[in-house]
C-alpha cells in the first residue's frame, strides 16, 4: 500500500466501531460466475444522476479491473472476480428510519472521502449504501476477498461526489 493510500485510509474512519467491525470480519468469498447484479429501475432525477455517475466511474476499484455485465445497464457496474458490484438508484435500505437519513440503533456507518455510507454485513462480505445523496441511494457490495471491504469505497468516492448531489436522500414511497 502506498504511503498516500495509507494516509487516506487513516482519515477515512471517523467511527472506530465501524472500522473495527469491518476489519474483524473474516470469511470465505464466493463468486457465482452468473449474471450481474439485479438492475435497479430509478426514474426522473435519480435515473439522470445514475447515468452521469456511470460515465464517471473508475476503470479500477480496489486494484480490480472493471468487468462487463449481462445485462448491460447504466445503473450497474462491476470490478474483479469475485465481483465488487455497484447498483445505482436502489430502494431505501430497511434499516434506515423512514423519512430521514438516521440509522436505527444497530446500524454502523462511516464517512469515506466525503461520502457517508451505511454498513451492512452480509454472507461473504458487506453492502454499503450511501446515506447523503439527494436524489437516490447507491449500493456497493464488496466480497470478503477484498478485506477490509471499505477500501473499495475510496476509489468510488470522487465519482460519487462529482455525479451525485449531496443532500437528504428521498423518503420512502408512501412515507
Amino acid at each position: 500500500m502506498s504511503p498516500a493510500r495509507r494516509r487516506a485510509a487513516r482519515r477515512l474512519f471517523p467511527l472506530p466501531l465501524a472500522l473495527a467491525t469491518v476489519i474483524a470480519i473474516a470469511g470465505c468469498s464466493s463468486s457465482d460466475g452468473g449474471a450481474g447484479p439485479a438492475v435497479p429501475s430509478p426514474s426522473g432525477k435519480a435515473a439522470a444522476a445514475c447515468r452521469t455517475l456511470h460515465g464517471e466511474l473508475p476503470e479500477r476499484v480496489n486494484g480490480q479491473d472493471r468487468t462487463e455485465l449481462e445485462p448491460a445497464s447504466e445503473y450497474t457496474a462491476a470490478w474483479g472476480d469475485p465481483t465488487i458490484e455497484l447498483r445505482c438508484g436502489v430502494p431505501r435500505p430497511e434499516v434506515l428510519t423512514p423519512g430521514s437519513e438516521h440509522y436505527n440503533p444497530t446500524s454502523d456507518a462511516a464517512e469515506v472521502n466525503g461520502v457517508s455510507w451505511l454498513i451492512e454485513q452480509r454472507d461473504g462480505g458487506y453492502r454499503f449504501t450511501t446515506t447523503d445523496r439527494a436524489a437516490l441511494f447507491l449500493e456497493v457490495t464488496v466480497p470478503d476477498a477484498y478485506a477490509p471491504e471499505v477500501g473499495a469505497l475510496t476509489d468510488l468516492a470522487k465519482a460519487v461526489r462529482s455525479a451525485l448531489p449531496a443532500g437528504t436522500p428521498p423518503a420512502p414511497k408512501g412515507g
